[in-house]
């Protein structure tokens, strides 16, 4: 089982959060990009763009936080951070 954990937070606050669980066959690259879709999509946000700072801090943390930078409209957020939580 696979699941990430999203949360939006502004002014230290968590507005919103979800976990997406995959149970398919995709590789994590996939699995976390169809989350982060799936989280974008309930929340009604744009999808963030992965910078290289992004694709480190994941890399070494399963976690990494998108800022306004990340993202191409703006956002009513200060962030939105995801972690994997549970990896198969």
């Amino acid at each position: 089982m696979f699941r990430l954990w999203a949360k939006a937070f502004r002014d230290n606050r968590l507005l919103q959060d979800a976990v997406i669980c995959d149970d398919s066959d995709d590789t994590r690259t996939h699995k976390v990009f169809n989350a982060l879709h799936e989280v974008c999509l309930k929340f009604d946000f744009s999808e963030p763009i992965w910078l290289e700072n992004n694709i480190q801090e994941f890399r070494r943390h399963s976690k990494t936080r998108f800022r306004q930078d990340s993202f191409i409209e703006a956002i009513e957020f200060d962030y939105l951070e995801i972690q994997i939580i549970e990896e198969d």
